[in-house]
């Protein structure tokens, strides 16, 4: 499995996260596109950062939503999120390619994605949407137990899925996560979560909150970058 993080989510003077530190040791970075973070000198850093680490570049789209990270929804039409959309995968695709760099692969972020995953309708359209702007880059999506009807879609517009999971946060028993809202929502014990990774890669299986075994097929592994100790996660599992 590739390790990924959600990177360059600093804007102006507010910093978030240690992207310098992170980067030599992960596969990907998700880079803010400017809608929940990151600013024009923030994506430039943070890319020519993935550049110099030879670490393949994600856009990490969100809604419109400086002011709560990205992590509220937003009842927009399909017009609007496609625009939306179209807007930030084009800002950080033009940003790479000044920087000699490609845009490899997309993930949304926070409220969006998990919306994304909660309503096929949001996904028809990010779907829609990315088959306009470039039909040859990736969506990652959440990895659970039946992603059938994802595929389906994703199959309908020449979309290519990658699955993800994510190393720490905990699972409803449904195989989606348990909300931010809540205060176990969020791990950050280093072998914690190093342990629930090697059972992922033995066994194919990763334990919700409550104990029941999850099956997933996973090709990416997510560390959020805004968690306090994320350095010091990334560093165990990049040990691992």
């Amino acid at each position: 499995m590739k390790l990924n993080c959600d990177l360059g989510e600093s804007y102006g003077a507010w910093q978030m996260g240690n992207d310098a530190q992170i980067m030599p040791l992960i596969d990907q970075a998700n880079i803010a596109c400017g809608f929940h973070a990151g600013d024009p000198l923030i994506i430039q850093h943070t890319i020519i950062l993935a550049v110099t680490h030879n670490v393949s570049i994600g856009a990490h789209p969100s809604y419109p939503d400086i002011q709560g990270f990205g992590r509220r929804s937003m009842a927009l039409s399909e017009q609007e999120l496609i625009a939306c959309f179209h807007f930030q995968l084009s800002a950080l695709a033009g940003m790479c390619q000044v920087q000699g760099a490609t845009l490899d692969y997309v993930k949304p972020h926070g409220a969006l994605y998990n919306d994304m995953m909660r309503e096929k309708a949001i996904f028809q359209t990010l779907c829609k949407a990315l088959s306009q702007f470039n039909d040859q880059l990736p969506l990652v999506i959440q990895a659970i137990p039946n992603n059938e009807l994802f595929i389906a879609i994703a199959q309908q517009y020449g979309i290519t899925l990658r699955f993800e999971a994510f190393a720490d946060r905990n699972y409803q028993d449904n195989g989606l996560l348990v909300p931010r809202t809540e205060s176990n929502a969020v791990l950050t014990d280093p072998d914690q979560i190093s342990q629930r990774v090697k059972q992922l890669s033995s066994t194919g299986n990763l334990l919700s909150i409550n104990g029941k075994p999850l099956t997933l097929q996973v090709d990416t592994l997510c560390v959020h970058g805004d968690t306090n100790n994320a350095i010091e996660i990334v560093k165990k599992l990049a040990e691992s």
